[in-house]
């Protein structure tokens, strides 16, 4: 996929230079975060702004073609959160400690489980340990919205 140079930049300023699932933060990383398609290529969705969002590689390899995922609560599939029709800070809420994202919500929760956003399914929770470093280095994203609120 090749996005035009202003629509990348567009893309980017538009999520806060951060993955809009993760919120991993791009000054993080050597390379800008990867455009995702919200409803993927290969089921019909275009190249529009509003088709379009911000996502690191782990959340982009996660997502994958996906829309849906299980809300491990209540065992139903449930649509991924979108960043273009929904809010983040209405789904999600960092946990006390700031290594955690947690699902408030169906949808919350179902892409945590699919986006895996806590490393909940590895032997050790390497997104947690970055996180930790962010806290450390003051690039933690709840740091920049005090509406990401902690639990």
């Amino acid at each position: 996929m090749v996005i035009p140079k202003f629509l990348f930049q567009a893309i980017r300023q538009r999520a806060n230079f951060r993955c809009e699932y993760c919120h991993y933060p791009e000054i993080l990383s050597s390379a800008p975060l990867s455009v995702e398609h919200l409803k993927p290529q290969s089921l019909g969705g275009d190249d529009s702004l509003d088709n379009l969002a911000l996502a690191c590689r782990r959340c982009n390899e996660r997502r994958y073609n996906f829309t849906t995922g299980i809300d491990p609560q209540t065992e139903t599939e449930i649509p991924l959160f979108n960043p273009r029709q929904q809010i983040w800070t209405e789904h999600f809420i960092w946990s006390a400690d700031s290594l955690r994202i947690i699902g408030q919500t169906d949808t919350g929760r179902a892409t945590c489980n699919r986006l895996d956003l806590n490393d909940d399914r590895r032997d050790e929770p390497f997104i947690q340990n970055a996180r930790r470093q962010w806290l450390v280095a003051g690039l933690h994203p709840s740091a920049d919205d005090p509406q990401e609120q902690q639990k």
